[in-house]
């Protein structure tokens, strides 16, 4: 029985998705909490990695189960063994032989800046601070440059192991939030794949062009050249979201009801 889960963590303490063996990461979490609950060693494969700090509000992984228990009550059944910093949201029967990574047809992410003289010790914990307020239209302005299939060698980090740079960003938004304590700056990303560090280092170049240290005109320059120096600083991990992935269909009837 191949089973979807809908899976949200908070990334603070943890090393990312993939199973390490110093430290503690989602994947080994979850399939801990699989022998707990079903004394059955499996595999649990997500729609993509996501790096230690970055947390997850709609992460989606698969898994074969032997136990015939109803679909639908698998999420309690791990919960129970989970640490209360990853939580299985939804549980559904998948269609036979659904692969959460290779079946993946698009991502959003979401990055989060406060603004703020001062460290809020309330938004630390999920945004990255910035000083002062940039210019939230060059941003968006900015943001429209992303958007598009391009080579983005130049937002990627080192140590990627990926055999093409060449990515389609569906959609790149800027939109401002009242929250606690002053304005939040949001960014949403909607990609069909990204590169390692790709998002924080959109993140960092569109804060950069909006607080005028550097030009919109250079992330055109970027692509064309390849040369990173001309972009913003790759933002902290803590900032950064996994919202939802899309698969072209519904994978979890009873979330999409309530």
């Amino acid at each position: 029985m191949t089973i979807a889960l809908l899976v949200c963590y908070d990334g603070t303490r943890l090393s990312g998705w993939q199973t390490q063996s110093n430290a503690d990461s989602v994947q080994s979490a979850l399939e801990r909490a699989v022998y707990d609950a079903f004394s059955e060693n499996v595999r649990v494969a997500a729609s993509g990695r996501t790096d230690s700090g970055v947390h997850a509000a709609g992460q989606v992984c698969s898994l074969s189960l032997e136990n015939r228990i109803a679909p639908e009550r698998v999420a309690d059944a791990l919960n129970r063994f989970l640490p209360e910093d990853v939580r299985v949201l939804e549980s559904a029967a998948a269609p036979e032989g659904f692969d959460a990574c290779r079946m993946a047809k698009q991502k959003t992410y979401r990055y989060r800046f406060y603004v703020s003289a001062r460290q809020n010790p309330l938004k630390e914990r999920y945004a990255a601070q910035l000083k002062r307020m940039p210019d939230p239209e060059k941003m968006r302005a900015a943001a429209k440059l992303i958007e598009g299939e391009h080579d983005f060698k130049c937002f990627c980090a080192s140590g990627s192991a990926a055999k093409s740079t060449v990515r389609h960003v569906l959609s790149a938004q800027i939109s401002l939030e009242r929250s606690l304590g002053g304005d939040d700056i949001v960014l949403d990303v909607c990609g069909k794949g990204f590169l390692y560090n790709m998002v924080r280092i959109i993140a960092g170049t569109l804060a950069a062009v909006g607080e005028g240290k550097i030009r919109a005109e250079d992330i055109l320059r970027a692509f064309e050249s390849g040369e990173r120096a001309l972009l913003g600083k790759t933002m902290p991990a803590k900032g950064l979201t996994l919202l939802n992935v899309d698969y072209g269909f519904p994978l979890f009837p009873r979330a999409i009801k309530e």
